[in-house]
C-alpha cells in the first residue's frame, strides 16, 4: 500500500489494479477481469452489459443475498426465485426450466459456500432457450467445478473481496467477462461510460461519454491491499480447508484430534449439543474436494433447535450466525410482486442453517 501512494496514483486502474487482474487471467484463463469495489457493484455491471430492461425476467435462486436481485431490479427486472436444493442451500436446478417464459432473460446462480451449482445442467437450459447466463461467485473464489473455476463458466462472473471472504480488501469485488462480445463494453460502463481506458493505452486521442455506467473502479490502496492477500492465496487457502476438514471430522466422527482446531475449542460445541441433546437434530455438509472452504455450516431439524445452539454458543462467547432469508418473504419483495408459490427448501435453510466461526486465524 505504501508503493501504491510512492507510485502517485491512488485512483482506480493502476498498477495494482492491473496485476490483480492479470493474475485471475492467468492463474483461472478468465477472459476479462475488472475489479470493481463490490460484488454488488460487478453484478450491476452484469446487468447493464446484458441490457435488463422492464418487463425482462430474470431467474435467481430466492436463498441468496439481496444484491443478486438488487442489481437486475434496478434495470426494471421481474425477480423470479427458484427453490434450493432439498440437500443443499444451491438452487434447484430441477426446478428452473418450468419457471422460463418468453420474457425471461437471464439466469443468475449463486455457488453458495463456494460449492458449484449443477452448471452442466444449467449451462444446457440457458443455451436451449438462448438465455444469458450469471455467476454470482461471491464465496466462490478459487472454487471448480470439475476443472472449470466458478466464474468462469457463465457469459459473466461477479466475485466478492468483501472482509467476510477467503479474499479480502474491505470492500471489493471483480466481474468475469466470459464472453467477449461484451468485453469492450464492460471496460467502458466501468470507467463511468466513457472511453476513457482506451484513451490512456494510447489506442485514442481523446475520451467522452459514449455509453452509460457508473465509477464501479476501487481505488489503488484496495488494489494493493488485494495484491498482497493474492500473493499469499495458495497458504490462506490450504489453512482455510484445513480449519474445514477439522470441523467435518469432528461433527462426523467427534474426533478432536484436530490440525489447527484446539480440542478446549471443539469441546465447547460438543458439551452445548449434549447438553441441549441437539446431536441427532443436525445435518452435516458433505466434504467437497473442488470448493474453497470459503464457509463451515450446520443444518437443524428447525428453527427452534438452531436458537437453542446459537444461545449455547454465545453463551461460552462462540458467535455463531445464521445466514440469508428467503428473498421472496422479504417485505420490498412482497411490495412488488404477487408470486406466493411455495418455496420450501429456501425456507428450511432460513430458518436452519447455522455458519461456524471459519477465517484463517482462528486456531492461533
Amino acid at each position: 500500500m505504501q508503493d501504491a501512494i510512492n507510485r502517485g496514483k491512488i485512483s482506480g486502474n493502476g498498477h495494482y489494479t492491473h496485476l490483480c487482474q492479470d493474475f485471475f487471467e492467468k492463474r483461472y484463463g478468465f477472459q476479462k477481469c475488472l475489479l470493481t469495489t463490490s460484488c454488488t457493484d460487478a453484478l450491476e455491471m452484469a446487468a447493464i452489459l446484458l441490457d435488463i430492461q422492464p418487463g425482462d425476467e430474470v431467474i435467481m435462486p430466492a436463498f441468496t443475498y439481496v444484491s443478486t436481485a438488487n442489481a437486475f431490479v434496478l434495470r426494471g427486472a421481474k425477480i423470479v426465485f427458484v427453490d434450493s436444493k432439498s440437500d443443499h442451500p444451491n438452487m434447484d436446478e430441477t426446478r428452473i426450466e418450468e419457471l422460463i417464459t418468453p420474457n425471461t432473460k437471464a439466469i443468475v446462480v449463486v455457488h453458495y459456500a463456494g460449492k458449484a451449482c449443477e452448471m452442466d445442467a444449467i449451462m444446457e437450459i440457458a443455451e436451449r432457450h438462448d438465455l444469458f447466463l450469471v455467476e454470482d461467485a461471491a464465496q466462490a473464489i478459487d472454487s471448480f467445478d470439475g476443472e472449470k473455476p466458478l466464474g468462469g463458466i457463465g457469459h459473466l462472473g461477479c466475485f466478492s473481496f468483501h472482509e467476510t471472504k477467503n479474499i479480502q480488501c474491505g470492500e471489493g469485488g471483480m466481474l468475469t467477462i466470459n464472453d467477449p462480445q461484451f468485453i469492450q463494453r464492460a471496460e467502458i460502463i466501468w470507467e463511468k461510460g466513457t472511453d476513457r481506458a482506451a484513451f490512456f493505452r494510447g489506442e485514442k486521442n481523446k475520451y467522452g461519454w459514449v455509453d452509460i455506467g457508473s465509477s464501479f473502479l476501487p481505488s489503488e490502496l484496495n488494489a494493493a491491499y488485494l495484491w498482497a492477500q493474492l500473493e499469499n492465496l495458495d497458504s490462506i487457502q490450504e489453512r482455510r480447508k484445513t480449519i474445514w476438514e477439522d470441523y467435518y471430522h469432528f461433527f462426523i466422527h467427534s474426533d478432536r484430534e484436530a490440525s489447527i482446531l484446539q480440542s478446549t475449542y471443539l469441546n465447547q460445541f460438543q458439551e452445548v449439543l449434549e447438553q441441549e441433546s441437539l446431536w441427532d437434530s443436525i445435518h452435516v455438509p458433505a466434504i467437497q474436494s473442488s470448493s474453497n472452504a470459503h464457509a463451515f455450516y450446520l443444518v437443524f431439524d428447525s428453527q427452534a433447535s438452531r436458537t437453542r445452539f446459537i444461545e449455547g454458543m454465545l453463551a461460552k462467547g462462540i458467535l455463531c450466525i445464521f445466514h440469508y432469508q428467503n428473498l421472496q418473504n422479504s417485505e420490498y419483495y412482497q411490495s412488488i410482486s404477487s408470486d406466493q408459490r411455495p418455496l420450501p427448501n429456501a425456507d428450511k435453510y432460513a430458518d436452519c442453517l447455522v455458519r461456524l466461526p471459519l477465517f484463517y486465524e482462528l486456531g492461533k
